[in-house]
């Protein structure tokens, strides 16, 4: 046997080690997406300084902004996941 077998325990807990670093990577994604959300949005929706209280024109972009970020975000992942399963085929 040399160093590199893993036994039946040590083969699940690598298993369960990888699906939680995928989780986590994840999870970055998910929060550098919020983050760009926010730099372009935030960059095409405000003018001048914020103020306490955002008024329904600046609202109404951000929302707008971040649902087309959201829209087209799916349309990719859609679009690439039947080209990786054309692909496949």
């Amino acid at each position: 046997m040399d160093g590199f077998d893993l036994n039946s325990s040590e083969k699940a807990d690598a298993s369960e080690l990888q699906r939680m670093i995928a989780i986590e990577q994840q999870k970055a994604q998910f929060q550098a997406q919020v983050h760009n959300f926010t730099d372009v949005c935030w960059d095409k929706c405000m003018e001048g300084s914020p103020s306490s209280k955002m008024d329904s024109r600046t609202e109404t972009c951000l929302v707008n902004c971040v649902d087309r970020f959201i829209d087209t975000t799916l349309s990719i992942t859609n679009r690439f996941t039947q080209m990786v399963q054309k692909g496949a085929h």
